[in-house]
């Protein structure tokens, strides 16, 4: 009977229960951890009013997230697999004294059913929003067992908000991505943008043409969708369907309109590939640490079993454990390579996005200034010109948030590289929590309001007016004209005019440099708030992979420490001792061996 991965786990540790190795045991404990309370996350994205809400309840069968056409979700909804309907707010407490974001942490709060459209959309109350990271709702649906969790992202306009950035951020964290679009139309440059940069981190990414009941040229739409994903070279297959055919077939049971209504074949890849490809993962995970960690116990049993079988060969196999040891220790120091690799490339890596990110937001400044220098008065289109440069800030930022993980990765590799050929394997799982950056920058604003009326302008013009009726007054008098004749009427009505005309450019010079200032005020605040966000999430990088790696290198020092004392323990042994010990030993490696076993069969089933 073959085993299942949590079985296999606790095997293991069974068996390492004849030996005093916490340091193992916990090691197997954060795998038994991995499986029974990691989720299997698919993240529902896209742009205001696409229909993603209803497609998240159209999959669960339930209506958990709050649809209607004057409201928007506001706060991200994880649904998962529950015994019953549980409601969970979390909230994201004040980081510690010195400001250390690893100190940050969350609580939760089970609430009522019925409180859950106030904290979820935009038509409740605020307050009650205040700190939430996300909602999470138990629900007892077929869909979601084995770890699937589903979660609706707040929409976002044209895919460049900070809810868009947020989202980004937790793009790395994520199994699948499902990004939602409408069949009123093809897919944006926005969409496009979003999507190359999710199957940059992202090892699944499923894109769902929704309204199909609603729009009869979606076949159209669905045939051009596919030509921007192949011309993008993005991997993402597209799946139409109608959340409204899909609701009707689960209040009637009909199986004819729920295959019409095209969600089988999404649900299908979601359960059959998306779900079943992190099993594997999970699986391959599981093999790799049982049978490191028994490999660990296995060496020091096959060492003292060399040394008892043949006293003469010890010395030669005491010379190779003390040589194999003192790699372990120097692996274990500060000084170790793989140290000197991590720094280093943490502080390259720390320059680099630094640089990446201020080389973005310089060029939209210049775009931003040459736009404000040619197109006259920022005035009346600054509506639309604060939205375009708020869309390419998050761009940025997202743009550069998405290379700092792909290089992280890259570093973790790296190191990898100094403890086995097996990085993939040995990596850890890097932590990527939503941003929250964008939200702490100042809106982009300037002082739009020009208060220059009518009444002004005559006043204006009758200023310039007046001093060019009295000066041509005055040399007409010298040719016996009157003060006021028509030369001087006519330059006063001439002067009247350039005055207005002068003042009228000196007050849209004023706003130009007054725009020109606040989006420099921006973009500063923005790569302020970017850039530490940045060098944080760099320092729990580096965090991770020295406890990891760290980790790593006491436990081969400390297994190669046992081997040793355990051949030199062989060679003084007596002859009665030998055959005493001999089998004991050759027990405890095939139970070793039969655990290694069941472990292989996981990546075999």
């Amino acid at each position: 009977m073959k085993r299942s991965p949590v079985e296999v786990v606790d095997l293991a540790l069974t068996a390492l229960a004849h030996y005093d190795r916490p340091d193992l045991t916990s090691r197997l404990r954060a795998a038994r951890d991995r499986l029974t309370d990691e989720r299997v996350r698919v993240l529902v994205v896209g742009e205001f009013k696409q229909g993603k809400s209803m497609l998240v309840n159209a999959l669960v069968a339930a209506p958990v997230c709050p649809v209607s056409d004057d409201i928007a979700t506001a706060v991200p909804t994880a649904v998962h697999h529950a015994e019953e309907v549980t409601v969970t707010l979390v909230r994201r407490l004040p980081s510690g004294p010195d400001n250390d974001p690893a100190d940050a942490h969350t609580e939760r709060v089970v609430v009522g059913v019925e409180e859950l459209a106030a904290h979820v959309d935009e038509s409740g109350d605020r307050a009650a929003r205040e700190g939430l990271v996300q909602v999470e709702v138990g629900l007892p649906r077929p869909v979601l067992s084995g770890g699937l969790e589903i979660v609706d992202t707040p929409g976002v306009g044209g895919l460049s908000s900070a809810h868009s950035a947020a989202t980004t951020a937790a793009l790395p964290t994520a199994d699948a991505v499902v990004l939602v679009s409408d069949a009123s139309q093809e897919f944006t440059a926005p969409e496009l943008a979003f999507l190359a940069q999710a199957a940059a981190v992202c090892p699944n990414v499923l894109c769902v043409l929704t309204k199909i009941d609603l729009y009869p040229e979606w076949r159209r739409i669905a045939d051009i969708d596919r030509e921007h994903l192949e011309k993008a070279g993005i991997a993402a297959r597209l799946f139409p369907v109608s959340s409204t055919l899909r609701w009707e077939a689960v209040r009637s049971g009909d199986t004819e309109v729920n295959a019409e209504s095209g969600f089988p074949e999404l649900v299908k890849v979601l359960r059959q590939e998306v779900l079943a490809g992190a099993d594997r993962l999970a699986r391959r995970s599981v093999v790799h640490d049982v049978l490191a960690v028994t490999g660990q116990i296995a060496g020091s049993l096959e060492a003292e079993l060399a040394a008892q079988q043949d006293p003469e060969k010890a010395k030669a196999l005491v010379a190779q454990l003390v040589t194999a040891r003192e790699r372990a220790a120097e692996l274990k120091e500060r000084s170790a390579r793989w140290q000197q690799r991590l720094n280093d490339g943490v502080a390259d890596l720390n320059a680099d996005i630094d640089h990446d990110l201020k080389g973005r937001m310089r060029e939209i400044t210049r775009a931003a200034d040459d736009e404000i220098t040619n197109g006259g008065d920022p005035a009346p289109s600054w509506p639309e010109f604060s939205r375009w440069v708020h869309q390419e800030v998050v761009g940025a930022a997202s743009a550069n948030f998405i290379w700092a993980t792909q290089r992280s990765r890259v570093l973790a590799e790296r190191v990898a590289r100094h403890f086995s050929d097996d990085q993939d394997q040995l990596l850890p799982a890097l932590r990527s929590d939503a941003s929250d950056a964008l939200r702490s920058v100042r809106p982009l604003a300037v002082r739009t309001e020009d208060k220059w009326g009518v009444g002004s302008k005559v006043l204006t013009g009758v200023k310039g007016g007046y001093m060019g009726m009295l000066m041509f007054g005055m040399l007409g008098t010298l040719v016996g004209l009157s003060m006021i004749n028509p030369i001087s009427i006519g330059a006063g009505l001439a002067m009247g005019s350039k005055q207005i005309g002068d003042e009228r450019k000196r007050r849209i010079t004023k706003r130009q440099t007054e725009a020109r200032a606040a989006v420099k005020r921006y973009v500063d605040d923005v790569t302020f708030q970017v850039g530490k966000d940045s060098r944080d999430r760099l320092r729990l990088v580096q965090r991770d992979l020295r406890d990891h790696f760290t980790a790593q290198a006491e436990q081969l020092n400390r297994s190669l420490q046992e081997s040793l004392q355990a051949a030199e323990r062989a060679v003084k042994a007596s002859t009665g001792e030998r055959e005493r010990r001999l089998p004991e030993l050759r027990a405890e490696l095939e139970r070793l061996a039969a655990v290694r076993r069941e472990a292989e069969a996981l990546v075999r089933s």
